[in-house]
């Protein structure tokens, strides 16, 4: 399935984003709200693009996208013309139908099956890891795990220890 404008322009803007922040801009918090709502609003969106309701949900999207736009392009020109002008072209190929980034289809799945009163998580690996290294995490932090697929796992178990076993997954990724 091949992705809309509307969603290539909010992968660039979440770039954007995750860029200026690394750059030490402090971005304000009611764009990062705007752009997460967007995305919501994008997979509502896409489960029936013909639905009368849609147009409004479409307007607003676009309403969303804009204003979280303009306040980045804001802030992307505090950094020289230049950066600016590189991000304006990747925009301007996404309005164009273009394909910037690649989609990967994923489809949201509820996680059923969890036992009464545990909390619940499920990540997508970039990269599958080794079993024995999560199933080590798990029994560390006394959490059930579940490997859905090779990239794909589920974890299950008490709010904070869930939380810690998280941390430490991560940890794999900025090695």
């Amino acid at each position: 399935m091949s992705s809309l404008p509307l969603e290539q322009t909010w992968l660039i803007l979440v770039e954007l984003l995750t860029d200026l922040k690394k750059r030490g801009i402090e971005v304000p918090t009611q764009i990062n709200e705007d752009i997460r709502l967007v995305k919501t609003s994008i997979n509502f969106y896409k489960r029936d693009t013909t639905h009368p309701d849609m147009i409004k949900e479409l307007k607003r999207i676009n309403l969303l996208l804009n204003s979280s736009q303009d306040q980045l392009m804001e802030l992307a020109e505090t950094q020289g013309k230049e950066y600016r002008d590189q991000w304006i072209q990747k925009l301007t190929k996404a309005s164009l139908g273009e394909e910037v980034y690649k989609i990967k289809d994923t489809k949201s799945r509820f996680m059923v099956g969890a036992p009464p009163g545990f909390s619940s998580a499920r990540v997508n690996l970039k990269e599958p890891l080794a079993e024995d290294r999560v199933q080590e995490i798990a029994e560390n932090y006394n959490l059930i795990i579940e490997f859905e697929e090779d990239d794909i796992i589920a974890l299950y178990g008490d709010s904070e220890n869930l939380k810690k076993g998280l941390q430490e997954i991560g940890s794999f990724f900025k090695e």
